[in-house]
């Protein structure tokens, strides 16, 4: 259940691009328009704030768990993911983040692009998460996100997939056409 019950779902089109930078740690150093428009808060509100400013609640913290050790072992990251705006209204996006290297091939930040998600990967990725947050609750605080990201890989396996990566693109890949809402 979302934390403000008079939340509207804000729907991006096909077309739209979300996209950001952030630095090492995490800090929006830049954000396209889109990504204001969406969110709904203005570039200095944006520019080095921790990205996790639209973090909504309904996200459980496994996924961003698995999000950064992905990212820390230099590979890019796949998700559908459910953000809050400033007005605490929310919007779903399927994520493609990639780090960004330096010349010395050392990681300096990361680039996030968000395209529209389709309803069927929404209904697919809440009932996954609702059982994430369930498993971090059981587990407390310490070793919630860590048990609800082995639960997420575990659960990928037994869908017949090899990678977290593998199940999400196979998972948006089959769902290309449904789209409209």
């Amino acid at each position: 259940m979302s934390a403000h019950s008079s939340s509207q779902e804000v729907l991006l089109s096909a077309h739209d691009l979300i996209i950001t930078k952030t630095n090492i740690k995490g800090h929006i150093t830049y954000a396209n328009r889109m990504f204001m428009t969406v969110s709904e808060y203005p570039e200095e509100r944006l520019l080095g704030e921790a990205h996790n400013i639209v973090r909504h609640p309904d996200m459980p913290r496994g996924v961003f768990r698995l999000m950064w050790k992905t990212l820390s072992q230099g590979h890019e990251f796949f998700g559908v993911i459910k953000n809050y705006t400033a007005c605490h209204n929310y919007y779903w996006v399927f994520a493609n983040i990639t780090p960004d290297y330096a010349k010395n091939r050392q990681i300096q930040g990361y680039y996030s692009v968000r395209r529209q998600a389709s309803r069927a990967e929404i209904v697919t990725m809440s009932e996954i998460y609702q059982k994430m947050r369930t498993i971090e609750q059981q587990h407390g605080k310490q070793q919630g996100p860590d048990a609800a990201m082995s639960w997420l890989l575990n659960y990928v396996r037994q869908q017949g997939y090899t990678s977290y990566e593998g199940f999400i693109l196979s998972l948006h890949l089959a769902h290309q056409g449904t789209k409209q809402r």
